[in-house]
């Protein structure tokens, strides 16, 4: 493959998509040209192995080799001290595919492995301090390590489309997490501790085996999307709702209950009245101390715990989102 570009045409980014190959030789290139270089595509050509050659670019800082054939990445790609994207989607790869010292790259931001064959995430890249983005959707994991809260830089993390069946606790400790995507797995349960992601803004749980959710999932007053389709409680959820609408009389207790509108015993029929005076008190008649009529108190338990934040609206589109 003959190179004639003269210094003027060469920029930051060297595009080699799509050309059929099997191996790459960039000795030919002058260094002055191989310094300027600071993302490479290799996307959709045949390699297998990692080209040594990608490691004489100096200032390499995006590197993105989706789309082939790689079975393993050599030793070679931690001379690229300034790489900061490594994205190899819908190769061959696997937990041992990596080399030993892969961790020490501290200048990675952004690794994007969705679409290859990991059946767990490599400790290797549990030591990437700086990783900010971190992408294994697609592949074979059966779970997640403890070790994950060790990335306390992650903001998004990927992990959509295995058969992950449990979430560990220390995964809370990823307190700048704004992304989390874990549909499409096997997952039974959410661990409470999650609802310390105080930055979380989306959170993709559809198609799961979820049969409830954890109480404190509420305190995340920062969620925009919260996916649950798909999932037992809410299959269940929509079931009762299609097949078992409320009654006439619930309908209009509950217009009248919601909003707190007052009212005298004159301005409703008799039947509501009675219906509206037993939601309003415990049903055990043993209970001494729920005797007398619950009340829009704004210090009440839940509202106490910040529910008072979630909008009964955003509830329900949660529920069917």
């Amino acid at each position: 493959m003959a190179h004639s570009h003269t210094l003027h045409e060469w920029n930051q980014v060297l595009n080699l998509s799509r050309l059929h190959l099997d191996h790459l030789n960039l000795d030919h290139i002058e260094d002055r040209h191989k310094k300027v270089v600071q993302q490479l595509n290799l996307t959709y050509n045949s390699l297998t192995l990692f080209p040594r050659s990608v490691c004489l670019l100096p200032n390499l800082e995006h590197l993105d080799i989706s789309n082939n054939a790689l079975t393993v990445v050599s030793d070679d790609i931690t001379r690229l001290t300034h790489l900061k994207t490594f994205v190899a989607k819908n190769n061959n790869l696997d937990e041992t595919s990596f080399p030993k010292y892969f961790g020490s790259m501290q200048t990675l931001e952004t690794l994007n492995l969705s679409g290859n064959r990991f059946r767990e995430i490599p400790m290797q890249f549990l030591k990437l301090g700086r990783l900010q983005s971190l992408s294994l959707g697609g592949n074979r994991l059966k779970g997640i390590p403890a070790e994950i809260g060790h990335l306390t830089r992650l903001e998004m993390l990927y992990l959509g489309g295995n058969m992950i069946s449990s979430i560990p606790p220390e995964m809370a400790n990823l307190r700048r997490l704004r992304c989390l995507v874990l549909c499409d797995n096997c997952i039974q349960s959410i661990p409470p501790q999650l609802s310390r992601l105080h930055s979380l803004l989306s959170l993709s749980l559809h198609n799961n085996l979820l049969k409830f959710l954890p109480r404190e999932i509420l305190s995340l007053v920062h969620l925009q999307e919260l996916s649950l389709r798909g999932n037992p409680l809410v299959v269940r959820f929509v079931k009762d709702m299609t097949y078992d609408p409320p009654s006439l009389l619930e309908l209009a207790a509950r217009t009248v209950k919601s909003p707190n509108l007052p009212y005298l015993p004159g301005d409703l029929p008799a039947d509501l009245r009675r219906y509206l005076d037993t939601a309003s008190k415990c049903p055990n008649p043993k209970c001494a101390e729920c005797t007398s009529p619950c009340t829009s108190d704004p210090q009440s338990d839940g509202e106490a715990e910040g529910e008072s934040s979630v909008p009964a609206s955003r509830l329900q589109k949660v529920l069917l989102g």
